[in-house]
């Protein structure tokens, strides 16, 4: 099944049911005016060269349309993250994957202050010179039988790319991710299946469409069943979101656990109410975030698990099968293994090793990067990066990426583990981030970065509780505002880099002041 094909199928058995309630521009938009539009979209973007096609524009009604209609076109969207570094993103996602069209918008070059790259076009320039005669073209096509309709737009196999996405680099340069239609619709029907999707729900879409999470869950899920799509381009307006949730009362959300955090703050009591499921994941999900949420909403936040190259879903909690500390049961259709990460061998029940992962969802590859997809996909195994364990009832536990151990007195530890002891004796609003910073001596140290000075002596005792004392953060660093990516997961690698480049003023101001204290003792010692 293409996905456009199946959004054809819906939007003629919907009609005039809303698709989208898009509340940045203030828009209400029919499946029947959904189509018509990703028909115009189609017959404008077939102008370009085939191939890729350039996507930047906020979660919306507009940027799912310019999706749908790339798609129609027989184009392939390449998503952009807009929300730092537009300019660079841009220029790295042509050179990357070879391509120039990149379909924008002016109003958001405007907001984010990014100037014009080569090759962009502007969405509000294509809607304005759409003629009569070309609606009309797309309204006759549109009262057409979907048979009829998705004969006449791009089609071919479900193994065909569908989108490409860029990993976070957090860690390091973003690869692009090749997801083709199947892997998107094995995820949708495995996520429908566990948490009962289907066309009488409404889904809050707040996360950007260029982050897979937001792709899989905020667009192609939705119009799979034929839901409602409330859609806000700007998950960090916490007050405004919790807002739209109490009166617009969709019945779905997703989010990564730092949006999560702002709305728990700017909720009010009762403004959840109409939620029947909010599900966290793109990152670890705090117990103190969990028990926020059901002690002033009276509300189970679920936690899931996913990555890019998975389209995204691997495990997930739900109703009546719930673990709370774990990252939930393998979707249907998904398997599961622990690997040793120095053997191979597979692990015990309870064992610690890599996650891999296999199944229909399993991207086709890192785009013309055959070195990276032959490392990271083995006879169809996934290696995710990530470690864990199942436990006795086949539940995954995630302890962290492999990046996120190291080896300290010859031991592994868990930066991860640190930070959940952390953020234990943590002041209330106060965030952490733990790294490692390379070591002459021992290797490495860690280093906790928190959002405001904390009592660390009295701090590090409690955490002494919970962690070997090698596992202890030898240093607090403050950063008032996390960097984070436009997922809203924390960005460890510039965590990292101003970590070390903190630590490195300090040590310069340590030595002038040794040097000043050295020259004033000399200066008495050669007084008369």
């Amino acid at each position: 099944m293409l996905l456009h094909h199946r959004f054809i199928e819906v939007a003629k058995q919907q009609g005039e049911k809303i698709a989208w309630l898009d509340r940045s521009a203030g828009k209400e938009v029919t499946y029947s005016k959904a189509l018509i539009a990703s028909l115009l979209l189609r017959s404008e973007f077939k102008k370009f060269d085939k191939g890729f096609l350039g996507v930047m524009i906020p979660t919306s009604a507009g940027c799912g349309l310019t999706n749908l209609g790339t798609l129609m076109s027989g184009r392939i969207p390449v998503m952009i993250n807009y929300s730092t570094g537009a300019a660079d993103n841009c220029r790295y996602a042509q050179e990357k994957c070879d391509f120039k069209t990149i379909i924008t918008s002016k109003a958001l070059l405007e907001k984010i202050d990014c100037p014009h790259v080569e090759g962009m076009v502007y969405i509000e320039d294509i809607m304005a010179g759409l003629g009569t005669l070309k609606k009309i073209k797309a309204l006759i096509i549109s009262k057409l039988s979907a048979g009829a309709i998705q004969k006449m737009v791009s089609g071919g196999s479900d193994d065909r790319d569908a989108v490409i996405l860029f990993t976070s680099g957090s860690e390091k340069d973003p690869k692009a991710v090749e997801l083709t239609h199947k892997n998107i619709v094995s995820n949708v029907v495995s996520l429908s299946e566990r948490y009962n999707l289907n066309e009488n729900d409404s889904f809050l879409a707040n996360l950007p469409y260029f982050h897979v999470f937001g792709l899989t869950a905020n667009l192609w899920a939705p119009l799979y069943h034929g839901m409602t799509i409330v859609s806000y381009a700007n998950p960090l307006d916490y007050k405004k979101v919790c807002e739209i949730i109490r009166d617009d009362k969709p019945n779905l959300m997703v989010g990564t656990p730092s949006f999560f955090w702002g709305y728990l703050r700017k909720s009010e009591p009762g403004d959840f109410d109409n939620l029947r499921l909010a599900l966290c994941g793109a990152d670890k999900c705090p117990d103190s975030l969990r028990e926020g949420f059901m002690k002033k909403h009276n509300m189970i936040l679920y936690e899931a698990y996913g990555t890019t190259e998975t389209s995204p879903g691997i495990s997930g909690n739900a109703e009546g099968a719930n673990k709370q500390g774990s990252v939930g049961l393998p979707f249907p259709g998904v398997q599961i293994r622990i690997e040793h990460y120095q053997t191979g061998e597979e692990c015990a029940t309870g064992e610690n090793g890599k996650i891999l992962v296999k199944g229909d969802m399993v991207m086709k590859g890192y785009f013309n990067d055959f070195e990276e997809t032959s490392l990271h996909i083995r006879r169809g195994w996934y290696d995710t990066g990530d470690m864990g364990n199942l436990d006795e009832d086949g539940y995954l536990w995630h302890v962290g990426r492999l990046k996120r151990f190291v080896k300290i007195g010859g031991e592994m530890v868990s930066l991860i583990r640190v930070e959940n002891s952390l953020e234990k004796y943590l002041p209330e609003d106060v965030l952490c981030c733990v790294v490692e910073i390379p070591d002459a001596i021992k290797g490495a140290r860690i280093v906790a970065a928190v959002t405001e000075s904390i009592e660390e002596r009295k701090t590090r005792k409690k955490m002494a509780a919970d962690l070997p004392k090698i596992a202890l953060p030898k240093i607090f660093i403050v950063i008032e505002d996390l960097p984070k990516m436009g997922s809203g997961k924390i960005d460890f690698r510039t965590v990292t880099e101003i970590v070390k480049q903190k630590l490195n003023s300090e040590n310069e101001d340590n030595q002038k002041g040794k040097i000043r204290t050295y020259i004033k003792q000399n200066i008495k010692k050669s007084e008369p």
